[in-house]
């Protein structure tokens, strides 16, 4: 069991079975980057999916740390009555997944890891710093705009209909959790480089071809330096999960029921 923590978050548990244990991305929700999933994934497990701090109903908090976030979804696992499970991490997720596995490797089964990185790149880390100064200002209108421009593969963004795009803008400046900033902040400080070589489980590791805010070489990264990780492409920018739905819900089902995850 983990320690009393400083932070505790709101989470939701659906269906029945082997446990996966979601790990949202930065200036994301559970809502935002996993509804899509859930429903697929609870058929045949018990899926626990918490909201980091500043998304969804979790209040927000000061100081963020990949460290802190491994500790309290470790904890929401053990809410749930999780002896083992299987983390599914995208964006900063992934960070938090990898050190999950690398404190608990007796209890973390396997690993999906989508648009990850173990460290901020400098391309990432200056994009974050834009992203952080827009929230900084309250512009909302060019937080959204600039992050359709990193977010979304060019493709994506140009089939919008040029009279949708103020709508599509609005439902993006709709979706800003109120801990972005402080979300960000975890991905330009962690490192869970050293974490890598010592995990031992079966790992997917997905790469968008086309993401413009964590390059995919990020991910390659990832691949190679755990031992037998799988390593798989989707042409999409990095919000896969609304560019490249179904052909993401079909790689990590895939993957979970080949390893009888």
């Amino acid at each position: 069991m983990t320690t009393q923590l400083p932070i505790s978050l709101s989470a939701a548990v659906r269906g029945s079975g082997p446990g996966v244990l979601l790990a949202h991305g930065a200036g994301g929700s559970i809502a935002g980057n996993y509804t899509t999933l859930i429903p697929s994934l609870a058929v045949g497990h018990t899926v626990v999916a918490p909201d980091f701090p500043g998304s969804g109903a979790t209040p927000r908090a000061e100081l963020l740390t990949v460290d802190l976030l491994a500790e309290a979804l470790v904890a929401q696992a053990d809410a749930a009555g999780l002896e083992t499970f299987t983390v599914i991490g995208y964006s900063m997720g992934t960070m938090v997944s990898v050190r999950i596995a690398a404190r608990y490797p007796e209890r973390v089964r396997g690993l999906v890891l989508t648009a990850g990185l173990p460290r901020a790149d400098n391309k990432t880390r200056a994009a974050l710093d834009v992203w952080r100064k827009l929230m900084e200002d309250g512009d909302l209108e060019a937080f959204a705009r600039f992050n359709a421009t990193v977010g979304f593969s060019p493709d994506y963004l140009n089939a919008l209909p040029e009279d949708q795009l103020r709508t599509f803008y609005s439902i993006m400046i709709k979706g800003i959790p109120a801990g972005a900033a402080e979300q960000a902040a975890v991905v330009q400080n962690g490192d869970v480089t050293a974490d890598l070589a010592g995990i031992s489980v079966p790992t997917l590791v997905i790469a968008p071809t086309l993401d413009a805010l964590v390059p995919p070489g990020n991910s390659r990264i990832l691949a190679d330096a755990i031992p037998g990780a799988e390593y798989a492409e989707l042409r999409t920018g990095h919000v896969v999960m609304a560019e490249r739905p179904k052909e993401w819900q079909d790689l990590i089902l895939s993957f979970l029921r080949r390893h009888g995850l």
